[in-house]
């Protein structure tokens, strides 16, 4: 028998439940169980082709090496050029970190600012990796609720009183995971307004889900605000917005403090990221858009359609959803606990969700549904909750 002795700081360490979720409805599947998933957060469309030849072609042209731990010049360039066109703000190419997805970036940024005694604050309920890095951290996690009422989008001025003097670092998430949320551009400036009396303060926007907006709703992006830049992280990346999940492929702006840190975490973390897949990622940002266009718009048809499908379900109340690719419905009349409901409705109906508490105790008595299905299986789905009511 082994007597291993792991680091206390492992018991701080969280997980993401869609992945937990994710492993049982596979686990019927194999059984023989009809199981629908609406739990994973992920496109269901496959990668676009001229992206794919361009991995392959990579591959095929010997790119088989190391690259430089912040990326490829030219995929930083492209970068810089695609955050000019979406946001009209100047992006300085040196400040760019391509890394293998978004986790890293949050990782970095937490670890960058966090240690005992610290506060950061962050959105609740919320992608669960926020909190549980900022735990293994050692710092204090303060959450930023996020309301049913207020449309899912935080409150400039609640959020302005929750910093205290040992606030490092605040994040934040517009469009939302769990929830579907997006905060409008007047709290947004509220924030920013109020900031300035807290210059200590470090933001790290998540913005992985900035091309994923319906009826209308404009993304504002964080780089456009000149007087945060110094102290402002900014998150993206290929996963959501390409279907790249798998390639790995995510990056941040960084401000000039921080990053020849972020480059040293890098490189003792991962050296550098796939080559095939940068240029995959080049291709991307270079390359025609008509498959993002595509899948928004079908996402845009499910929205509706699995907003309206759950508001008939007895218990349920849906918001609409406003951006990303998730409905978070209100599930309290059913006098179910989130994860109740979320057991039930995968072991009963075959419908695999994810507990509104896998984001955050905030999360209690939602669920957080993903469209990123066919209609017809939110149909058939949402007819089977239904039959269990």
């Amino acid at each position: 028998m082994s007597d291993l002795h792991f680091a206390k700081s492992l018991s701080r360490l969280g997980t993401e439940s869609a992945f937990v979720v994710l492993a049982r409805a596979q686990a019927l599947a194999a059984e023989g169980r009809d199981i629908i998933n609406l739990g994973i957060g992920q496109p269901d469309f496959r990668t676009p082709d001229h992206i794919v030849e361009a991995g392959i072609k990579a591959l095929r042209d010997g790119h088989h090496g190391y690259t430089p731990a912040n990326g490829l010049p030219a995929l930083r360039e492209a970068v810089a050029a695609d955050l000019h066109a979406r946001h009209g703000t100047e992006v300085n190419p040196d400040n760019v970190v391509v890394v293998p997805g978004g986790k890293p970036t949050m990782f970095f940024a937490v670890l960058m600012f966090g240690e005992p005694g610290a506060e950061i604050m962050y959105p609740n309920p919320g992608f669960p990796i926020y909190e549980s890095v900022i735990r293994y951290s050692g710092a204090t996690p303060v959450p930023i609720r996020l309301r049913e009422e207020n449309g899912f989008a935080f409150s400039a001025d609640e959020v302005l009183s929750q910093i205290t003097p040992k606030t490092r670092l605040m994040i934040i998430n517009s469009p939302a995971n769990p929830t579907g949320g997006v905060t409008p551009r007047a709290e947004i400036d509220k924030l920013v307004a109020g900031l300035a009396d807290h210059p200590q303060v470090a933001i790290l926007s998540d913005e992985i889900y900035s091309q994923m907006l319906y009826d209308g709703r404009e993304h504002v992006s964080l780089l456009q605000y000149p007087e945060i830049r110094d102290r402002l992280i900014m998150l993206d990346g290929w996963s959501k917005t390409y279907a790249m999940t798998g390639w790995r492929m995510g990056y941040a702006v960084w401000p000039d403090s921080c990053v020849e840190h972020v480059t040293r975490l890098c490189i003792n973390d991962h050296s550098c990221v796939n080559a095939a897949a940068q240029f995959a990622g080049l291709a991307a940002l270079t390359g025609p858009k008509d498959a993002v266009t595509d899948m928004v718009a079908q996402f845009d048809e499910r929205r509706k359609i699995i907003v309206r499908e759950l508001n008939t379900v007895p218990g349920f109340r849906c918001a609409d959803a406003a951006g990303a690719f998730y409905a978070f419905p209100n599930i309290e009349g059913t006098g179910l606990t989130a994860k109740e409901a979320q057991d039930r409705f995968l072991d009963e109906a075959g419908v695999a969700t994810v507990a509104g508490t896998s984001f955050g105790a905030m999360g209690e008595g939602y669920l957080r549904f993903s469209y990123a299905n066919s209609a017809e299986n939110i149909v058939e789905a949402c007819n089977r909750i239904r039959k269990l009511f």
